[in-house]
């Protein structure tokens, strides 16, 4: 009884200091909409917004890129981590764009409270007319959440 006793004694003080010994990491969720803090470069004037919508929550709007004039860029590849995030969308009337950039902050977006006036992501995006580059700027985004 001793011997199992002190097996079990051990085998626990291995296991508290495996679990003190780990990093707790914090979750991260950036769904929701992402606009253009301040002003609309050359080239991207019809440019709405980008809707990360994992969880297809109505009030964001489909995923993806979206216009001014209503018209939605699907993704047709994305990689969304905090210090890594890029898209390239489908193509729509010879039009495509990719974005690789990073976000600012991390945390769950849609419960922190976060100013609209403050980025929160920055990265480079590029418009494409067929395979030809026809806009590209290092831009700021601000988060909405939604109505």
């Amino acid at each position: 009884m001793t011997n199992k006793l002190a097996v079990l004694l051990i085998l626990s003080m291995c296991c508290a200091v495996l679990v003190v010994g780990q990093r707790r990491s914090t979750r991260f969720d950036p769904d929701g909409t992402y606009w253009i803090h301040g002003e609309h470069p050359e080239g991207f004037s019809d440019f709405g917004g980008i809707n990360l919508n994992a969880k297809r929550v109505r009030r964001f709007g489909p995923a993806g890129l979206s216009l001014n004039n209503g018209k939605n860029f699907r993704f047709k590849t994305i990689s969304v981590q905090k210090d890594n995030f890029t898209f390239k969308t489908v193509t729509l009337s010879n039009i495509s764009y990719t974005f690789s950039g990073k976000f600012l902050k991390g945390g769950i977006f849609e419960s922190a409270g976060l100013d609209d006036e403050v980025p929160v992501m920055e990265g480079v995006l590029t418009k494409y007319n067929g395979t030809k580059k026809v806009a590209e700027a290092n831009l700021k985004f601000v988060y909405f959440a939604g109505t």
